[in-house]
């Protein structure tokens, strides 16, 4: 599928649905009940009206930045998200950690993706770091974060806000699980998409690769009502920066007093996150809170990471503005991932690049350090 025709995000997320089985694409496009924190994570930025200076030197523009201890020659990296070989079956992770590495940024593997981290670091000369959930079983995370170290990885991300599943109605709707199961209603949805589902069947069965008692049988969900734990409190956290021993970030944190306990037991980095949307509807959206959060936690001297509805360019330099010491990205790089492998991701990241460069242009912003608060109308 050619990606020419991509000149934006949305783009590309058409060209990812043109792809992929309509129950795979929801999988990357929906969210849970209603979809109402979904849609506002994307819809909010427009609120946030921009307001820049005039005749400043903009002919050169420096992205590069410090994120959690990594340098980045971009201010925004990618999101962990699971089973990225389901959008992508022949390439998935790997795509994604080339991409990044060929952009100076960082990459970011989800505890379930479906390629070994092993070969991830073969993948990804850059900067990465690994996210984890709240496992039952200890000693599988020790071991986990042992092949980690070993294989360069230098940042960990503790995803704290999924104490149990979200109730994401598109997924039991289109019949969709992973590994993909067929049904008639799944067979239906593949047989119009034969190019995804050659890819599908010339690869290896989708699955959580990197925990070695997942059987063939046993798909994502399985596994996470196996090893979720939805008991444990901040000691957790307190225990996993102590065995980890290097820079942390605790993700999926939205308000003030959760940032300052996370700060307050060794987290180098709060995550302002609500899952893109996929978790507790009418949360709201990330960019509304983000001012405040902020504040909270650069008065601790931490670092500030933001997600949720990123679609342009401009909605970076906003949250960077509002405060955000990096970004990441989700759903704008799947769709690249589904729309073309390696080179839609690399699309998605040239777009936001292009895209960010020219609003900071716009604003009289030469640097990173420049996007500051003024530059920003928020809404009353």
């Amino acid at each position: 599928m050619s990606l020419n025709p991509a000149l934006n995000i949305s783009d590309l997320r058409r060209l990812a649905q043109k792809r992929l089985p309509r129950m795979v694409f929801d999988y990357i496009d929906g969210g849970a009940d209603d979809e109402v924190t979904l849609r506002d994570n994307s819809h909010r930025f427009s609120d946030y009206q921009l307001l820049g200076h005039v005749l400043k030197d903009v002919s050169s523009i420096d992205l590069s930045t410090t994120i959690m201890g990594a340098e980045s020659a971009l201010p925004f990296v990618t999101a962990p998200t699971a089973a990225q070989r389901l959008f992508h079956p022949m390439q998935g992770e790997r795509a994604m950690a080339r991409a990044a590495s060929k952009a100076g940024t960082i990459f970011s593997l989800s505890t379930l993706g479906s390629v070994a981290i092993e070969e991830i670091a073969e993948n990804c000369q850059g900067p990465k770091w690994f996210q984890v959930y709240v496992w039952r079983d200890r000693v599988l995370v020790k071991d986990i974060l042992d092949r980690v170290r070993a294989a360069g990885f230098t940042g960990l991300i503790l995803t704290v806000d999924m104490p149990v599943a979200g109730n994401r109605e598109r997924d039991p709707r289109n019949g969709f699980s992973i590994p993909p199961k067929i049904t008639a209603k799944t067979a239906m949805q593949a047989l119009v998409r034969p190019g995804y589902l050659l890819d599908l069947a010339c690869s290896p069965t989708i699955l959580p690769v990197n925990f070695p008692d997942t059987g063939e049988r046993e798909g994502i969900i399985e596994l996470v009502n196996r090893q979720f734990d939805n008991s444990v409190t901040w000691d957790y956290a307190a225990w996993l920066k102590e065995v980890w021993r290097g820079p942390l970030a605790i993700k999926g944190i939205s308000r003030t007093d959760d940032a300052e306990t996370a700060l307050s037991i060794g987290a180098n980095a709060v995550w302002l996150s609500n899952h893109g949307g996929r978790q507790l509807d009418t949360a709201p959206a990330t960019i509304d809170l983000l001012a405040a959060l902020a504040e909270a936690v650069h008065a601790r001297n931490g670092t500030l990471i933001f997600d949720g509805g990123i679609r342009r360019g401009s909605d970076i330099a906003k949250a960077l503005a509002l405060g955000a010491d990096g970004v990441a990205i989700g759903r704008a790089a799947l769709y690249g991932l589904a729309a073309g492998g390696e080179a839609g991701v690399q699309r998605a990241i040239d777009i936001l690049t292009a895209e960010l460069i020219r609003t900071m242009q716009l604003l009289g912003a030469g640097s990173v350090a420049d996007l500051t608060p003024d530059l920003v109308l928020t809404p009353k």
